[in-house]
């Protein structure tokens, strides 16, 4: 007689390996199996992440991974966003050094651990997607029961491996949310991230001869071009699309001479494109670029008081800069202001290291990206038990994290009122209390806010206090719109080199530089970082770019303000000439001209966010806040 109720295969499987020490065979596939067995000889306990201090070293030790990264984090964020998950990246040891993604599931992730800081290898969780691609080497899913331990059975992943070019890891993008309704598309996902990650991480370290080719030419300076790097003579690194063009592995290429590979006439190719035929008679289009060591290395750590790596100097930020930090050193809060995308949080990050605060941490919150429920436990911590769903061993609190340095709070306008009390008395009183109950801890830290709201009309409206106003607002550094800055001409041209225009040796002429400079950027410095990203992806190597080649929109300088980018833009502009007074016009200006894109788009929210340059979480920020007054 048959069961009328058969297990699931996953189910199956679990039932046979764990309660009866049978080998689940096919019913779960072979990179799970295997997993299980040698999860099977490891000894696990309750996760515990680093401190902040400790977190921040490892980041600094994977500094050119992180960096090499970032776009693609950026890029899978509003995907994560829009499908409920998480992505994040781990370093070659399994521990999480970011993440990113949609609020809603960010408070699950944090109760099962997928939070920075936390080591996800199998050693330390067992199966899972992170450790067992880094066990495994190659981009697999584990999805609900597939993972070993059960406290992660409520989760579906898709990690990739990053290779390096002598065919180490150096780390894995990983994407996660709940299994019920993880997204079958993650795996490809992330195994083009990686693949992405990979070439900008050999490129951006590349000495000596760098070889590009693809048996398709246009496919040179993309992503799936084949990577050689030569060094006297013998190759030093390869990418994976490298290896898989050649159907050869690193051991057999690494080390070995380029002429038995490429022939003899490989050399001919420097600085210009041509079609190398191989010893086998095939012929690939190919280029040679000579680099000198280190030209396209990730910079060495500079000193705590410089620059960050991350910013475009401005000539004229640095005059907002000097006597902001005058005031921070002597412990007045600093309220930075300016329109969304104007480089608010770039510019806090340059106030710490200049600061007297240099070297202590700089702790980052975005008080208008995270649920009400969750900024109180985020800021203050929490004891054991505090709530349910609340990590053992309770939380510090990103505020304590802050202790000898900088705490951030952007967005501070969209913090809930019950909270602002609680950060007054932090505040006034340099104390903090965990939720839950406990000890006061004494803090020491300086402030840095920032908002593109009017505060004052806030606090008319009930929305804010006015006594925390008074408090976060000690001095107020309003940036200028990159429409309104002089030295635009300057930040575009050095964003462009930044953004891969110097790695790929490419030039804007000046009729293009006219253009970009002449055009109103409504989504300011973060608009242009995102179209010169784009600009230089898809130019070839050593192209010299006129106006033609950029995008239509950023030509139509003359464009009719009827269109919903340049009546954001003009609208803007209107209100910003009216200076810091004038918060409320530039807010209701801003307001209107996302109305009025969003009826333009057909209510379609990622494509009025695309006309106006902007993030669509403000669009969304935006409309949510509407109807709450819609709704009073």
């Amino acid at each position: 007689m048959t069961d009328a109720n058969p297990l699931p295969p996953t189910a199956l499987a679990r039932e046979l390996f764990f309660a009866r020490g049978i080998d689940p065979g096919a019913s779960v596939a072979s990179h799970i199996s295997r997993s299980w067995q040698r999860s099977r000889q490891c000894e696990f306990s309750e996760p515990a992440p680093l401190t902040r201090a400790t977190l921040l070293d490892r980041r600094e030790q994977s500094r050119q991974l992180v960096a090499c990264s970032q776009p693609e984090l950026d890029s899978l964020a509003e995907h994560a966003t829009g499908n409920g998950c998480v992505v994040v990246l781990s370093d070659a040891s399994g521990l999480i050094l970011e993440e990113v993604g949609s609020p809603d599931f960010l408070p699950k992730a944090e109760r099962f651990a997928l939070t920075p800081g936390v080591g996800w290898s199998e050693s330390e969780q067992g199966t899972n997607a992170i450790g067992t691609a880094l066990a495994e080497r190659q981009a697999l899913m584990v999805l609900g029961g597939e993972h070993y331990l059960s406290r992660n059975g409520a989760l579906g992943c898709a990690a990739a491996p990053i290779f390096t070019g002598r065919g180490t890891i150096a780390g894995v993008i990983d994407m996660s949310g709940e299994a019920t309704r993880f997204n079958p598309h993650a795996l490809g996902l992330v195994r083009m991230a990686a693949q992405q990650v990979e070439h900008r991480m050999m490129v951006s370290g590349a000495s000596g001869h760098l070889l590009r080719f693809h048996r398709r030419p246009q496919l040179l300076g993309s992503a799936r071009e084949g990577l050689l790097l030569i060094e006297d003579g013998r190759i030093a690194a390869v990418n994976p699309a490298a290896l898989e063009m050649f159907g050869r592995s690193w051991d057999d290429m690494l080390d070995s001479d380029i002429t038995a590979l490429l022939g003899p006439g490989w050399a001919r190719l420097e600085r210009q494109r041509g079609l190398l035929t191989l010893p086998d008679g095939q012929q690939i289009a190919a280029l040679m670029e000579r680099a000198s060591p280190g030209t396209h290395r990730t910079p060495a750590r500079r000193p705590a008081a410089s620059q960050p790596k991350d910013v475009t100097p401005a000539d004229d930020i640095e005059p907002l800069l000097q006597p902001a930090m005058r005031v921070l050193d002597a412990g007045v809060s600093v309220l930075v202001t300016g329109e969304t995308g104007s480089g608010k949080e770039v510019f806090a990050r340059r106030l710490h290291a200049a600061s007297r605060r240099r070297a202590g941490p700089f702790v980052a919150i975005n008080c208008a990206s995270l649920p009400e429920t969750l900024i109180e436990a985020e800021l203050f911590g929490y004891q054991d038990g505090a709530f349910t769903g609340a990590r053992r061993r309770g939380m510090p609190g990103r505020i304590r994290e802050a202790e000898g340095g900088v705490l951030f709070l952007d967005e501070i306008g969209d913090m809930p009122l019950g909270l602002q009390t609680r950060l007054l008395r932090v505040l006034e009183e340099h104390v903090v209390t965990p939720l839950g109950g406990g000890a006061e801890v004494a803090v020491d830290f300086d402030l840095v806010c920032a908002t593109n709201a009017d505060l004052e009309a806030a606090v008319a409206a009930g929305r804010f206090r006015a006594d925390l106003m008074y408090r976060v607002a000690g001095y107020r550094a309003a940036l200028p719109a990159l429409r309104e800055r002089r030295d635009r001409r300057s930040l575009i041209a050095d964003v462009f080199a930044r953004s891969g225009g110097a790695d790929k040796r490419l030039a804007l002429e000046e009729a293009a530089l006219d253009a970009l400079t002449a055009y109103a950027w409504p989504g300011n410095v973060r608009e242009l970082r995102s179209a010169m990203r784009t600009l230089a992806a898809l130019a070839e190597p050593g192209d010299r770019l006129d106006a033609s080649a950029l995008p239509a929109h950023l030509r139509a300088v003359a464009a009719p303000v009827a269109s919903t980018s340049a009546a954001f833009a003009t609208a803007s502009t209107d209100a910003g000439r009216r200076g810091a007074a004038s918060g409320g016009a530039l807010a209701a200006a801003t307001r209107h001209a996302i109305d009025q894109a969003v009826d333009a788009a057909g209510n379609d929210i990622a494509e009025a966010a695309r006309q106006l340059g902007i993030h669509r979480s403000t669009v969304y920020r935006h409309l949510a806040k509407k109807k709450s007054t819609a709704g009073h």
